[in-house]
Parts: structure tokens; C-alpha cells; sequence
């Protein structure tokens, strides 16, 4: 059992809930083609790199697909949600903002800011005399 699968007691609650009308050829394993969406969605990995003991990787993408426009991921949602005692919590990374130099600043050093405008000005090779006087005279 790989770390992202269901467990046994999140699949008794899943399982009432999913579309059972086959047509055509049977379905395969709807537990192994979960386990396979959820090891996408909870690894961030592209569906090409979808381990083989989860099927084909366009079983799992269509049904994925399929399931979204019939709505078969907010029925799961909405009934999970309504099974667990306390509140959930869920955070969208679209609304997860840190600065800018969070990501690169290193423990112990201090950021200074100056407030004098020159501060932060690049050095120049010439000195400020030179550069008042042309180099054919004044006109």
C-alpha cells in the first residue's frame, strides 16, 4: 500500500458514491483507478509519470475527466464533508502569498534598508567632475 492509496475505512465511505452504471466493456478496479488519481493529484506528478500498479494512466485521466463533468468529485466532496465531525479546513495555494524574500533569505542574516537614494546606486568608473566638463570643451 503506497503512502497516497485509500485506506480501508476512506473507501467504505468513497464507494457508495461512485457512478455504477457500466456500459460496454466492465469496468477495471475503481479502487486502483482512485489510488491513481489521488497519487496524481496528491504528488503533483504528471499523469505520464503514473506508477504501472495503478493501470493505464489514461484509464485513470479519463475517468478523472469524466467524473469531473458529471459531477462526481463535488457529490464525493459534499458527502464527505458531511460525514466528518468538526470543521475542515482547506487552503488554496492561489491565495497563499509569502514575500518575495522568503524564499531566499538565509537564517541569521539581517536585511538593511537604507533610506538614502544614492545607496543603492551601482558604483561609477569616472568621477563626478569628469563627467561635467566635455571632452571637446564647452559649447
Amino acid at each position: 500500500m503506497s503512502r497516497y492509496d485509500l485506506t480501508d475505512l476512506e473507501w467504505r465511505v468513497i464507494e457508495p458514491l461512485l457512478p455504477n452504471k457500466s456500459r460496454g466493456v466492465p469496468r477495471v478496479d475503481d479502487r486502483r483507478v482512485l489510488n491513481g488519481i489521488f497519487w496524481v493529484l496528491r504528488s503533483g506528478a504528471p499523469w505520464r509519470d503514473l506508477p504501472e500498479r495503478y493501470g493505464p494512466r489514461t484509464t485513470c485521466y479519463n475517468r478523472f475527466v469524466r467524473w469531473r463533468k458529471a459531477g462526481v468529485w463535488d457529490r464525493m466532496m459534499d458527502a464527505i464533508t458531511a460525514t466528518h465531525v468538526g470543521g475542515i479546513q482547506m487552503i488554496d495555494s492561489t491565495s497563499v502569498r509569502a514575500h518575495q524574500q522568503a524564499a531566499t533569505a538565509k537564517r541569521g542574516t539581517q536585511i538593511i534598508v537604507s533610506v538614502a537614494p544614492e545607496a543603492g546606486s551601482r558604483p561609477r568608473s569616472t568621477s563626478s567632475s569628469m563627467r561635467e566638463g566635455s571632452l571637446y570643451g564647452s559649447a
